[in-house]
Formats: structure tokens, C-alpha cells, sequence
């Protein structure tokens, strides 16, 4: 595993790119920034809040998942995200224009879904139809916090549904190679959960659902293991990053935990993984407290999204 540039302001969302460089949100920041394979660092947009999550639509263009900004700590020099932001912005779906004159503005796609705001969108997927599955981890005060969901949205603003509430802070988020099967990880619980995908933006509940989303348990994960974003390799294995541990979990389809794969150096927030596609075996870590960004060959090759650009 290298590193391939540091001080990144607690990166999230990679997402690989054909030109070798990856695109990645800053959340401390506000921003979605590119990194080129020397290391070097460009802003593409200036989004404010908290982006989060990001996947390329059918269009070409960005879609991000924006949280709406978090108190930051920084403990023994770890970028830690706290609790809901003094300035606080809502939570929204932000489409970026990425090439062409245009390059670098934005809309907020989705603020709301039935009249309730968005509060904390996490983790974002395209399926092959251009719709896309978003989680909400929603966000948490001093004395309260929310409950999350997950939602499904088409990429032309139209339609926003809810699909699956409540749920106790869903953050990644994935289908599997073929697009059947739909995964979601719990951060808190450090679980992740499976259905069955009916049709876009319809799941089938398991024949003996555990809990009030009707999902199978594909690991629920020992000690204090929490769960952040995820990825699916061109195995069909789910790569959950597993905070706390400082590393990348490994469950095959059918829930075995078959390893974990630590950062060079030790850091609680490692937050996500992408991968190159089905040609290559290159997958991309973000290693967020220290604001690193690692490549490393994966022991497979990756898996084409559904949309790339």
C-alpha cells in the first residue's frame, strides 16, 4: 500500500476515475477535490457543508451526498467529526458539473423527500437503470440524535423516494455485481444488512426480517468495530471500512469476514474504498483522521460501476 498524497481534509467518497487521477470530497473542507496520480491536489467545487459520499451519474456529472457540516475535534492530532455544525446547512443531493465551460457549478438535486429535509446523506450508488440508492445517516446533537434511512432518487431531480426507516445510522452503501442484491452498513451497530432488489427503488423484505427494515444480517461485527462506507469488488465481496479498527473488512456474499485490511499508518478513520473497475486491481483507500489518501492492488480485479467517467 503507498501513499499518494497527504494532508487531505478528512477525505471521503473516492471514486476512480479513466484518467487515473480520483475524485474524492473533502468534508472538512466542503469541497470535492480531484487527486492526480503524482499527488497532486485540484478543487473542482466549492460545496460548503459537509460533502460526504460521491458516485458519477449517467450524465457525466458528480453526485454528491452533503451532510450539512459537522463539528470538528481533533484528539491527539486525529480530524475526529463531531457533532451537528453551529452552521449547520441541511442535508441535500448536489449534482457538479465536472468538464465543460460549466466545470465546477453545482445544484442542490433533493433537499427533502415528503416535505421532511434531508439531514445527514452519507453514502451514494448508481444502479444500471441511472437511478441511484443514497443512505442518511442523519446527525447527531448533544442530546439527541436522528433516526436514518435510505432513500432512492432518479438523476433528473424528479422523483425521491423513501425505501427503508428507520434505520440506526446507516452509512455504506453498495449493490452487488449483478445488481440483485442491495447492502447497507449500520455505523454504530456495525452491522451490515442485505435485501433483495425487486425493482429500481423496490426492495423485498427477507422471509424472517430482523427489525423494523425487513433486511437480512449478512456480519454483525465483534467488540467495538464501527462501520463506515463500503465498496463491492468484482468478487461480489462487500469491502466495508471499519472505523476504530483503522482498516478495510473483507465479507464474502455470504457474510464471512475473510480479512481486514489495515493502513499503513494506524488510523481510527479509514472511511472508504473504490476500485479502478474490472480491468484493473487497483483500489483506493481514504485514510480520513490523518488525511491521507493510500493505493494499493487488491487480490482481485475491481468492478465497473454502473455509470464511470
Amino acid at each position: 500500500m503507498r501513499e499518494v498524497t497527504r494532508e487531505l481534509q478528512f477525505p471521503e467518497g473516492p471514486v476512480a476515475m479513466r484518467d487515473g487521477s480520483v475524485l474524492l470530497v473533502e468534508i472538512q473542507r466542503g469541497t470535492l477535490s480531484r487527486v492526480w496520480p503524482d499527488g497532486q491536489l485540484d478543487v473542482v467545487a466549492k460545496l460548503g457543508g459537509g460533502p460526504n459520499g460521491a458516485a458519477i451519474g449517467p450524465d457525466g456529472a458528480a453526485y454528491v451526498c452533503n451532510n450539512g457540516g459537522f463539528e470538528w475535534l481533533n484528539p491527539g492530532g486525529i480530524n475526529t467529526p463531531g457533532n451537528q455544525s453551529a452552521d449547520y446547512l441541511g442535508g441535500s443531493i448536489q449534482r457538479v458539473v465536472l468538464d465543460g465551460p460549466d466545470a465546477g457549478s453545482f445544484t442542490d438535486l433533493y433537499t427533502e423527500v415528503d416535505g421532511r429535509g434531508l439531514r445527514g446523506p452519507n453514502d451514494i450508488v448508481f444502479d444500471s437503470q441511472g437511478g441511484f440508492w443514497f443512505t442518511d445517516l442523519g446527525k447527531r446533537r448533544p442530546r439527541d440524535f436522528d433516526t436514518g434511512a435510505v432513500y432512492y432518487a432518479t438523476a433528473d431531480g424528479s422523483s425521491i423516494i423513501e425505501v427503508l426507516h428507520p434505520m440506526m445510522q446507516p452509512n455504506g452503501i453498495g449493490l452487488s455485481p449483478d445488481g440483485s442484491r442491495l447492502y447497507v452498513a449500520e455505523t454504530g451497530p456495525g452491522r451490515v444488512w442485505y435485501w433483495d432488489v425487486a425493482e429500481p427503488g423496490q426492495l423485498r423484505p427477507a422471509d424472517r426480517p430482523i427489525g423494523p427494515h425487513g433486511g437480512s444480517l449478512l456480519h454483525g461485527f465483534a467488540g467495538f468495530q464501527l462501520l463506515d462506507s463500503l465498496a463491492v469488488d468484482g468478487e461480489g465481496n462487500v469491502c466495508v471500512a471499519t472505523l476504530r479498527t483503522g482498516a478495510v473488512s473483507v465479507l464474502n456474499p455470504d457474510g464471512t469476514l475473510e480479512r481486514q485490511v489495515p493502513v499503513p499508518v494506524p488510523d481510527p478513520y479509514v472511511t472508504n474504498i473504490c476500485f479502478a473497475g474490472a480491468d484493473s486491481r487497483t483500489a483506493w483507500i481514504t485514510s480520513s483522521g490523518l488525511g491521507r489518501l493510500y493505493a494499493t492492488e487488491w487480490h482481485c480485479a475491481g468492478l465497473d460501476l454502473a455509470f464511470q467517467a
